[in-house]
């Protein structure tokens, strides 16, 4: 036996239902029955929270991710800062405005050279991964 119910949808909603029940050429009614019975099911709760786990489990791998590839910038920014600092001699003072000067001009180099490897995708991650697989083929020929 079937119950009969009247109810209003907003527009916007009622529009989607059109939509979604002509484009799987089903009746509209049959959508709304499947919509409140998989609403209503107790099961329903359950496939809620397998979903929500199914995305935090994806953000928490791609924070790992992030976690990775900051640890791995931090530490090569450590690594350059600590070879340039015990192996770049102090300036004395005459040489101090030229060596300004070409340093402003290896910055702009610098700089140019980052955006152009931003541009084209390249990262310091996928050149450490491909010098690593590299060391490793060679290791095993």
């Amino acid at each position: 036996m079937r119950g009969k119910h009247t109810f209003r949808l907003p527009n916007e909603l009622a529009r989607r239902l059109d939509d979604y029940a002509t484009a799987k050429h089903v009746p509209r009614v049959k959508v709304v029955e499947i919509a409140l019975d998989s609403f209503l099911s107790p099961d329903a709760a359950d496939r809620l929270e397998a979903a929500l786990a199914r995305r935090l489990d994806r953000m928490s791998r791609a924070i790992e991710r992030l976690e990775r590839h900051s640890t791995i910038t931090n530490e090569s920014l450590a690594l350059f800062i600590r070879f340039w600092l015990t192996h770049t001699p102090p300036l004395p003072d005459t040489a101090e405005p030229a060596a300004q000067t070409r340093g402003r001009e290896r910055y702009a180099g610098f700089i140019e050279a980052v955006g152009r490897r931003l541009a084209h995708g390249d990262t310091l991650l996928d050149d450490i991964t491909r010098e690593i697989e590299a060391a490793k083929a060679s290791k095993n020929s």
